[in-house]
């Protein structure tokens, strides 16, 4: 009996509080919709759009898709796993959802990682960038993100398999010896490096903005918007992400007393981000607000639209 119990999810609680499980349902499906919706805007617009056919928004799409499978596949996986009082059969679903869980995490970073050396290349070497960065380059970027995600997430599921199944309950955190690397691979070295390119992106277009020419003013400040719009998406990511990975760090060390309960939330704000990403696209990239504007009103079902100038 003791050892029945031991099998039951952690969050087994919520079963007994029917209001708050359909509450937690329905935050959950809402929200799932809004990351699934948003980043579909995005998938399409970059598809279908001629003009948006750049290097940069093929990261800007891999990075949507990223974020359209959390919202499709994660968070309903941990939302069945959170309101399952006691699923004897849950430990391949929340295998699963650990896998994709970090398989995305990872991946979200690394793209975020590619589109940082994109903004590096078009900003401190633009005489150079259409050389450096084109499809087949952009391309594999992508495809080396993809698959160290992949391989990052099977290796770290996998020795994360606890010694006694008996004792073994599932978390949305895993707080292992073997996961530590974990982290450290998949988002602090990885933000380190993403930081400190910002950091230089950032110092080279200060000294570009006091040499350029008024000739070509409009041109630098619509690349100055791009720059600076793909930093937020960054810094959203970070604001998302850094409390949970920070508490998870502090619960290894065991010097701090952070409770499951507050993990949990700060785990659930990093799956939030990827609601947060098409709506910095629709708020600062005008070519998105058109996008998106003509896509919601059935527009492109009407005729070929494809090379129509996005303003």
């Amino acid at each position: 009996m003791i050892e029945d119990q031991r099998l039951c999810n952690e969050s087994a609680e919520l079963q007994r509080q029917t209001v708050t499980s359909y509450a937690l349902s329905v935050v959950v499906v809402t929200l799932s919709l809004l990351i699934i919706c948003g980043n579909l805007l995005v998938i399409i617009s970059v598809i279908y759009f001629k003009q948006l056919h750049t290097p940069t928004n093929y990261l800007v799409l891999s990075l949507a898709v990223t974020d359209l499978l959390v919202g499709a596949l994660v968070l309903p996986f941990s939302t069945i796993l959170s309101m399952s009082s006691c699923w004897y059969s849950s430990y391949l679903l929340c295998k699963m959802r650990g896998l994709f869980d970090i398989l995305l995490c990872t991946s979200s970073i690394l793209n975020l990682c590619c589109i940082s050396i994109d903004r590096y290349c078009a900003v401190c070497h633009p005489l150079t960038y259409r050389t450096k960065i084109n499809v087949f380059v952009t391309l594999a970027m992508i495809l080396v993100s993809w698959t160290l995600s992949a391989l990052l997430s099977i290796v770290i599921t996998v020795r994360g398999n606890d010694e006694e199944n008996l004792s073994w309950r599932c978390k949305v955190f895993v707080a292992t010896k073997e996961s530590i690397p974990g982290p450290i691979l998949t988002f602090y070295i990885p933000t380190v490096i993403i930081s400190t390119i910002y950091l230089k992106i950032l110092l080279v277009a200060k000294r570009q903005a006091r040499n350029i020419q008024k000739t070509i003013k409009s041109e630098a400040a619509l690349e100055n918007k791009a720059n600076i719009t793909l930093a937020i998406v960054l810094g959203v990511f970070l604001v998302c992400w850094t409390p949970y990975f920070l508490s998870l760090g502090l619960y290894h060390m065991r010097k701090f007393t952070i409770p499951d309960i507050a993990i949990e939330a700060f785990k659930w704000l990093g799956w939030s981000n990827s609601v947060l990403n098409p709506l910095v696209y629709a708020f600062f990239y005008r070519w998105f607000r058109q996008a998106f504007k003509m896509i919601l009103s059935g527009k492109i079902f009407q005729g070929d639209f494809s090379h129509t100038k996005l303003l």
